[in-house]
């Protein structure tokens, strides 16, 4: 298979890095500590932090609230690594990519340079959209700063909310992991191949 796009637009955390481990324990310690059932965390997985918060805890507890998960999401990076194709892929596109993450920018740059991923000159996070995830907002926002159609653009995603958001800005969706609603869906980024010619991102699945 062989499509065209005008850019490429990557999550991170299990999309370009694997995080699971650290943001399981993260969440986990934080809900331990914010008196929250974890139980009660079902659910949320690629939704942003400051909705996760403000669905958890009462409104005069959100911003502190928020603080204390982002400090113990960027202390805890232990096992944060670059999964198989992630760096060949975002170097294959170039400038022509943008990460939309529904992490802090704190945390995305915690976790970046935790995992050794090169910076992305056009990032889009939880601190730039007011409606995150699945909201098609951050995607939008993302195309819009890279000055291209997002209906020609790649939303790479492996979550449903992550998915829906790319969907709803009208980009081709690509779904890493198994068992999920995309227009293409593969194990991971090693089972694709990008290349740039001109100004169009060419996808090899």
């Amino acid at each position: 298979m062989r499509l065209e796009f005008d850019a490429v637009l990557f999550d991170l955390d299990g999309t370009l890095i694997d995080s699971t481990a650290a943001v399981r324990r993260a969440w986990h310690r934080w809900a331990e500590e914010e008196g929250v059932d974890p139980a009660r965390l079902a659910g949320t997985e690629g939704k942003p932090a400051k909705d996760i918060v403000a669905a958890l805890l009462p409104p005069d507890r959100h911003e502190a609230g928020l603080a204390h998960y982002s400090h113990i999401a960027t202390h805890d990076l232990e096992g944060v690594v670059v999964l198989p194709g992630a760096l060949e892929a975002t170097t294959a596109v170039g400038d022509r990519k943008a990460i939309v993450t529904s992490c802090t920018r704190d945390v995305t740059a915690a976790r970046t340079t935790a995992a050794g991923l090169p910076v992305t000159e056009v990032l889009v996070t939880a601190d730039d959209v007011d409606r995150g995830k699945p909201e098609p907002v951050p995607y939008l926002k993302a195309a819009e700063q890279l000055k291209v159609d997002p209906r020609r653009c790649l939303a790479v995603e492996d979550t449903a909310s992550g998915l829906a958001s790319g969907r709803a800005a009208g980009c081709t969706t690509l779904g890493i992991g198994t068992d999920l609603d995309a227009d293409i869906v593969v194990p991971d980024l090693s089972h694709v191949r990008f290349e740039v010619t001109a100004d169009r991102v060419t996808l090899h699945v």
